[in-house]
């Protein structure tokens, strides 16, 4: 045989000198649970080792997260049942703590890279992502309070907005609002294929998010499908958008790769709250051995085409990697 593929695998050297994909800490994105509280830090019961976090551990856990190499964090905030209603509007009040997060976090840390959430869910009462009437998600009342939104984070210091909504043509809406108000270098990192998934139960239960009557299958992304995916990355970078993000990855790496073969902007990969979980319960009764399991599920995210990877396991990833490299 003139060709042995094994030569090339023959040492732990001659495979890093060959290694075709190499994930930095720096790629990750961490996400972060906030609380109007200063000392709260509550476990998420079905997402092991997250919590809801208060100013102070908040900044205990941004602070660690950048000594180990991750600089940028996504904010989601858990808001009490008597600041939603119908429209959300508590996402732009002058009130709304997360707010007042945002611009906390960027003094303390002007380093980090802050990226928001953009979408009704955690201040509806509805719990849907766009305002309700008669059973129906309304697109482009809705899309009012997603630029409403969009600036109020743009002036509380954010550097990159996450629309999270799905609803139609809000990238272009929000670039627009983002302009008239002088903000155009604040990015905007989409929610691209985003899919109707089983994934997200933990989430859910972080934030208290899941709609009060109904499902997500009307403005999310129908999981059978991979064309329509291609279809809202051509919207999206059209419409203003930084990076396109694919959420769930692990069960859509397909989506991944389209993404990535056919649009020159970084593409993002949310591994969501379900699917860490399962790899945690796994390792958990000892099926899986987790610190091998963890660092290849993300690696392999980042081989399908993942440019920026969004995971609880950020943390533990960029320790194993401090090990090992």
């Amino acid at each position: 045989m003139n060709k042995r593929p094994r030569r090339n695998r023959k040492s732990a050297a001659i495979r890093s000198l060959v290694s075709e994909t190499h994930l930095l800490p720096q790629k990750l994105v961490l996400p972060l649970f906030l609380t109007d509280t200063k000392n709260d830090k509550i476990e998420i019961s079905s997402l092991p080792g997250n919590f809801r976090l208060g100013l102070d551990p908040l900044f205990k856990t941004v602070e660690k997260a950048l000594k180990l190499g991750i600089n940028t964090f996504i904010l989601f905030p858990a808001i009490a049942e008597e600041f939603k209603n119908p429209t959300g509007s508590f996402s732009y009040s002058k009130k709304n703590f997360y707010l007042h997060r945002i611009t906390e976090l960027k003094k303390r840390f002007p380093e980090a890279t802050l990226i928001s959430d953009v979408a009704l869910d955690p201040y509806s009462s509805d719990g849907h992502d766009g305002i309700v009437r008669n059973g129906e998600i309304l697109n482009d009342e809705t899309l009012v309070q997603l630029g409403k939104m969009a600036v109020a984070q743009a002036q509380a210091g954010i550097d990159i907005l996450g629309p999270s909504d799905m609803m139609d043509g809000r990238i272009a809406f929000i670039r627009e609002a983002l302009d008239e108000e002088h903000f155009t270098n604040v990015s905007i990192m989409s929610y691209t294929a985003k899919y109707a998934s089983a994934m997200y139960g933990p989430f859910r239960e972080a934030l208290d998010s899941a709609p009060k009557a109904g499902d997500k299958k009307t403005y999310q992304m129908d999981f059978a499908n991979r064309k329509e995916a291609v279809m809202e990355a051509f919207l999206d970078e059209d419409e203003g958008a930084d990076f396109l993000m694919v959420k769930p990855a692990l069960h859509y790496m397909d989506i991944i790769s389209d993404l990535k073969a056919n649009s020159s902007l970084p593409i993002a990969a949310y591994h969501v709250s379900g699917e860490c979980a399962m790899l945690y319960a796994a390792a958990k009764n000892g099926w899986l051995n987790y610190e091998q399991a963890m660092p290849e599920t993300l690696q392999c995210l980042h081989r399908a085409g993942a440019d920026v990877i969004l995971t609880y396991m950020a943390m533990d990833y960029a320790e194993w990697y401090k090990k090992n490299f």
